[in-house]
Parts: C-alpha cells; sequence; structure tokens
C-alpha cells in the first residue's frame, strides 16, 4: 500500500485555517479546457443516451467505470502491484455491471457472492502478505464505490424515458458543478472545507444551490414533465449537496495518495474519476427518488 505519499494539510499557511479568507480574482475566468471538454461530451453522452441502443449504452459505462475503477487503484497501490489487483477489481466490477444491466441473466446477489469468493481466493493467492486484508477491504470498497454507485445509471436508462432520465442527472449535477466552480472563482472567499479541498467555497456552494434548481425547472419544461416543479428543487438541492459529498470524498482519496489528480485522461478535469466523483452518489439517489418518491 503506498502509504509513504501521504500528504498532510500545510501548517502556517492562512488560506488553509477555517477562518481564514480565500483571495480571489474580480473578473470571471473561463477555463477553455473545460470548455473543450464539455463541447466532446455533452454531444457524445446525448447521442449515446438517446439515438443507441441500449448496449451501447453499457458499453461506454463499463469502459467509464473500469478507467475510474484503475486510477482508483492508483491511490492506494503502488504501480507494480496493480495488475494483480486488478485482476479481481476489474472482473469483479465488470461482472457487477453486466448483473444490473441483465438482471434476469446474471442474479445479482451470485455476482456478490462470486466477487467475494474471489476475493477471498485472491487473499491467499495473490495480495501481499505485509497487508493482504486491507487490499482485499479496498478492492472491495472501490468495486462498490464506483461499480454499484456509477451502474444506477444502467437502470435509469432501463426505465420509461430513461435517456432522458440519464440526461437530467448529468445535466443538472454538471450544471450546478460548473456555477460552483465559476461563482468561487470570481466571488468567492470563504472556504467551504479547506482541509480536503481548499479551492471550494461557500460562494460557490451556494452558486450551485441556485442554479442546480434553476436548471433542473428549466429542464422539467423542456424535455422532462415528469419530474414537477417541487421535484425540481429538491432533487437540484439533492444533487447539490451530495455532489459535494462525492466530490470531498475522492479529495479525501487523493490526500491520502499525495496526488492532485486522480489521472489526467480529460483536460480540465483530471481522470475519470475526477469527473465523475459528483456523479456517484447522485445517480442512486435519483433512481430511487423516481421509484420511490414518485
Amino acid at each position: 500500500m503506498s502509504k509513504s505519499n501521504v500528504v498532510e494539510p500545510a501548517s502556517g499557511n492562512q488560506s488553509n485555517h477555517p477562518g481564514s479568507f480565500i483571495a480571489r480574482p474580480s473578473a470571471l475566468r473561463f477555463d477553455p479546457k473545460r470548455v473543450y471538454s464539455a463541447l466532446v461530451l455533452l454531444p457524445l453522452l446525448y447521442v449515446l443516451t438517446w439515438h443507441l441502443p441500449p448496449v451501447a449504452f453499457f458499453v461506454f459505462i463499463a469502459v467509464i467505470v473500469l478507467v475510474a475503477q484503475w486510477e482508483f487503484l492508483g491511490l492506494f497501490f503502488e504501480k507494480h502491484h496493480l495488475p494483480h489487483h486488478a485482476l479481481v477489481s476489474l472482473p469483479g466490477t465488470l461482472l457487477l455491471l453486466l448483473a444490473m444491466q441483465w438482471p434476469a441473466v446474471l442474479d445479482f446477489s451470485l455476482t456478490l457472492s462470486i466477487i467475494l469468493v474471489s476475493l477471498l481466493c485472491y487473499q491467499v493467492i495473490f495480495a501481499p502478505s505485509e497487508s493482504r486484508h486491507l487490499a482485499m477491504v479496498v478492492i472491495l470498497f472501490g468495486i462498490l464505490y464506483v461499480g454499484t454507485t456509477f451502474g444506477h445509471f444502467l437502470w435509469l436508462r432501463s426505465q420509461h424515458n430513461g435517456a432522458l432520465l440519464v440526461f437530467f442527472v448529468l445535466l443538472v449535477t454538471w450544471a450546478g458543478d460548473a456555477a460552483a466552480y465559476y461563482v468561487g472563482k470570481t466571488w468567492g472567499s470563504r472556504p467551504l472545507a479547506p482541509r480536503l479541498s481548499p479551492n471550494k467555497t461557500v460562494e460557490g456552494f451556494v452558486g450551485a444551490l441556485i442554479v442546480a434548481p434553476l436548471v433542473a425547472w428549466l429542464s422539467h419544461l423542456w424535455f422532462l414533465q415528469a419530474v414537477t416543479p417541487a421535484d425540481c428543487l429538491i432533487l437540484g438541492m439533492l444533487f447539490t449537496v451530495l455532489g459535494l459529498l462525492g466530490d470531498l470524498s475522492e479529495s479525501a482519496l487523493k490526500r491520502y495518495a499525495g496526488v492532485k489528480d486522480s489521472g489526467s485522461l480529460i483536460p480540465g478535469h483530471g481522470g475519470m474519476l475526477d469527473r465523475m466523483d459528483s456523479l456517484l452518489l447522485n445517480a442512486p439517489v435519483f433512481y430511487y427518488y423516481m421509484t420511490f418518491v414518485q
């Protein structure tokens, strides 16, 4: 386990103190890399969710999850150990996604049992003797943390108007993220979570709380009448709070590993796990909200 690169919060730096203020430029500054990534990702996601069959969407989700899973393992294990850990982690994650996509073919509880037995075999045969128990826990957590949560997009896609449901959660979550980023860059002065993510501000969070419900309501008017205006307010606030929780939880993992980003795959965003961290909780919450509340 790569514990030697743990990053401790900087001492003596005023910006890391909970009561300190963050100096911000007064003018709004756009990051062109973020804009270019959005111009590529949004049309691609629209085509995948609306125009292509479910199997294409499954392949897309599986690729995203497996890449993010590899990045997750890289936060805990040295590079030369990654193939051994991925031998159980990646097939286990893919098996879980297959069970979520085709439950009539592959039972979900049976899949979990197969993953558990595989992990026990891994513990005995492959895991390093000095950290085999901890390694097994990390791999199991990664399968659940990345695979199960993001796999809820497969369940959303299988619902009536599933493509619109997927597009709704992506649009509202990313609109809130963008609002938090640009409001924080422009007017942010009060750090929200200085120990985990010093650049996040209270002002950015408030901006997201305003923009996310507004975009949800516009989505209701535009393409998803099944979500009522009251739902838009509730979901917009839920997506903002839980998206922040997902973001901060990944920041805690990166701080443990001593890295700024989980990877460098997406310009302006870092790795795949960096891009999907705010969606990890929002996808399950939206699925169960639409299933039980409505």
